[in-house]
Order: structure tokens, then sequence, then C-alpha cells
């Protein structure tokens, strides 16, 4: 498989760095990935701090994949065993193509202790402090109010399939997580949306681009999935905004 192989090649090139440990989570370690949809997120932890010598050869190693195929989706974020505390630490990472610096969210450290997948070296718990009470959902509420309501308001993002996406996905997640304190996988979240109001047409929308769903489903049926592309996209933003804008205004008030 490429993303076998993709994998392989990485921890090979990182390897003369000795890292402590290599992590995947996200779709690969929950059980939803898809290849070729699906990113490929990784934690490497290194034994040593990030000076600039290292930050050029881990530029050098992800410069000397791209051609390989999916290394476009492989996203790593690069810690050491003395930085790992602190979700508001920014930490180097290579995504999109570049390196820049970002936090390991309490979702992502999450994941890791609940379900994330060993690739090389020492589990998440002997290297990682865990998530303290409530750093969760005080994350999620956050995230949703200061990030996620104030993109609604942007209507250019929602006439791309991404943002539809992940803005949908990304509440239901987190509804789930307030309500019972606990993570869902991406496709989980697509059965949850329905019972929380979100418009059909769209979710199923969803769920046929990202798992590919029978053409007879509900989506492929309705007068919009029959309409000019462009005509579509513009009717699938709209759903979208106005669902979500009340939305998270209201788990933002009840929370």
């Amino acid at each position: 498989m490429p993303t076998d192989a993709l994998l392989d090649r990485f921890l090979t090139g990182l390897a003369p760095l000795a890292p402590v440990s290599v992590w995947a989570h996200g779709s690969l370690a929950g059980g939803d990935y898809v290849e070729g949809r699906s990113d490929l997120d990784l934690i490497a932890v290194l034994d040593h701090p990030i000076g600039a010598r290292t930050v050029w050869r881990l530029a050098l190693l992800h410069a000397r994949l791209r051609g390989e195929p999916l290394a476009g989706r492989l996203h790593c974020t690069y810690l050491t065993p003395d930085t790992a505390a602190g979700a508001e630490r920014r930490h180097l990472t290579w995504a999109h193509q570049e390196l820049f610096r970002r936090p390991v969210t309490p979702v992502t450290r999450t994941e890791l202790h609940t379900f994330g997948k060993v690739l090389h070296g020492a589990p998440p718990a002997q290297v990682l402090p865990p998530v303290p009470d409530g750093e969760l959902a005080a994350f999620v509420v956050r995230d949703q109010r200061e990030f996620w309501r104030r993109e609604v308001d942007r209507a250019a993002n929602w006439t791309q399939d991404v943002w539809v996406d992940l803005g949908l996905l990304t509440f239901a997640r987190a509804t789930v997580t307030l309500r019972e304190g606990r993570l869902i996988t991406k496709r989980e979240a697509l059965d949850v949306l329905p019972g929380l109001g979100a418009p059909g047409e769209v979710v199923e929308d969803i769920r046929r681009r990202r798992y590919g769903a029978a053409a007879e489903s509900p989506a492929a049926e309705s007068p919009a999935a029959e309409s000019p592309a462009e005509e579509w996209t513009v009717r699938r933003a709209r759903l979208t905004r106005d669902y979500l804008g009340p939305a998270i205004d209201a788990l933002a008030a009840g929370s």
C-alpha cells in the first residue's frame, strides 16, 4: 500500500535523528483512514532540542519525500520530552508542504492517550502528560466559538468541500465530546449529524465524497444533486452556513 511505503520511508529517513517515539493520531489511529482521502497525522518525539541544524535536517527529509504518493497528506509535529507538556506551546510542524509551528491540541493529546498508534518507540503514556480534567471540553467550546463561528460568516470558504466537511464534522464531534466526554471518528460524526438537525442533503454529499456511498443515496436522488455543479455548490454553502451559525451559538451558550 502507498501509505505503508510512505510511512516506512519516513521512519527510515527520521532514524538518524534517533526519535524517542513516533505516533499516529487522527484517522489512521482511529480506524477511520481512507487511503488517498485521509491525512497521515503524526507526532515524533526527538531526544534533543530542536535547533537550527535539526530544523534543516527535517526540512530536507520532507523535501526528499515530496515525490512519494500521498506525501502531501503527511503531517508531522516534532516534540521533545522537555517540551511535551502544555497544550498552548507551539511545536515545529510539517504540514501542507511547509514548516511552521502550532500547538498539539487537547483533542490530539486525548486521541494519543486513547487510541494513538505507536509506529516507533515508547507509547504516549510514557512521554506525553495526560490531558487535565476539563481541558478537552474547554478547548472544543473555544474552538467552535472563536474559530468556527467566525469562519461561518466568511461566505467564500463554504463553496469549498474541505470547509463544508470539516465544519460539520468538527461540530458533531465537539457536541459528542461535550455531552459524553469522548472522542468520535469522522465517520461516526456523519451518523450523529442528522440527529443534530444538520441538512440531510449536505450530510449525504459528505458521506458520498469521503466514503464512496452508493449512487442511490438520498443526496443522489434529491433535486439538488441533479442541478448543475455550480448551483449545488452555492446551495450547499447556504444550507451549511444557515445550520452551523445557530448551532454553534447554541453549543457555546449551553456550555
